[in-house]
């Protein structure tokens, strides 16, 4: 397959998957759920910070994150009591529990009333072509607080060689505008082409089967080994691949 045939491949996928039907099986439909800028912040950073394992089940305990907040995030962040923290202790998704949520609450107050909120640390820190870096920032700024140890493995560095999948797609959210419904689109000053794409398991092995990445783990520097090949099919939007890489890897089985 040539470049221009691979290209052309891929964004028919794209539009066959970039629609609003896929956000009724995505974690993306926890964001939508809000109208306020700093509720769909938190919201999509809590859920995409669950984000691994089964689908139905990220769902479900996102979900169950909102009802636990009153289905008020930013206002439960802003102005919950150690009760209201107790609340959250039943909590559990995979290794994510009622203490790292506790903790979570904590710090997202630290960065809304010390940080600006979670765009403003993001768009500080960006460099050319990469939230990388933001990443980084984000997890440094976000454990200045007392915390549990445990809670800092919930947000990854790229930095350290993560691929940060979780952030990446959280990222993708909140600053690509798909006009189709999907990412939200709702930070305006970062621009989608420093985006990364969501690199796991999935997109990783159909980015191999075409020719898009040839490092094995689904690391950090595979992360920018596929970038770079994205920006070479669009330079200005190249996460929407993911749409491609995701619908090929979890619908189709390719």
């Amino acid at each position: 397959m040539t470049q221009s045939e691979l290209k052309d491949f891929l964004d028919e996928k794209v539009i066959q998957y970039n629609t609003f039907d896929f956000i009724e099986s995505d974690p993306v439909q926890i964001p939508h759920l809000f109208s306020q800028k700093e509720d769909i912040e938190i919201a999509g950073f809590l859920s995409a910070t669950i984000a691994w394992g089964n689908r139905k089940m990220i769902i479900k305990n996102s979900h169950r994150m909102m009802d636990l907040m009153g289905n008020a995030p930013y206002d439960f962040v802003m102005s919950h009591t150690e009760n209201d923290l107790e609340t959250l202790e039943s909590f559990v998704h995979r290794t994510f529990n009622g203490g790292d949520f506790s903790t979570f609450i904590r710090s997202l107050k630290h960065i809304y009333q010390n940080h600006g909120g979670l765009e403003n640390v993001f768009n500080k820190h960006q460099e050319a072509g990469s939230m990388q870096k933001s990443i980084h920032e984000l997890k440094k700024l976000f454990f200045e607080i007392p915390h549990q140890k445990r809670s800092q493995k919930h947000i990854s560095d790229p930095l350290n060689n993560s691929a940060a999948k979780r952030i990446n797609m959280y990222l993708r959210w909140m600053i690509r505008q798909d006009n189709k419904g999907v990412d939200l689109g709702i930070w305006k000053d970062i621009p989608p082409s420093a985006l990364s794409c969501p690199l796991d398991v999935h997109s990783g092995n159909v980015a191999r089967k075409l020719g898009l990445l040839t490092r094995k783990q689904n690391d950090g520097k595979a992360l920018v080994e596929l970038d770079l090949q994205l920006r070479k099919l669009d330079a200005n939007d190249p996460v929407k691949y993911d749409f491609a890489l995701f619908g090929l890897g979890v619908f189709e089985g390719f």
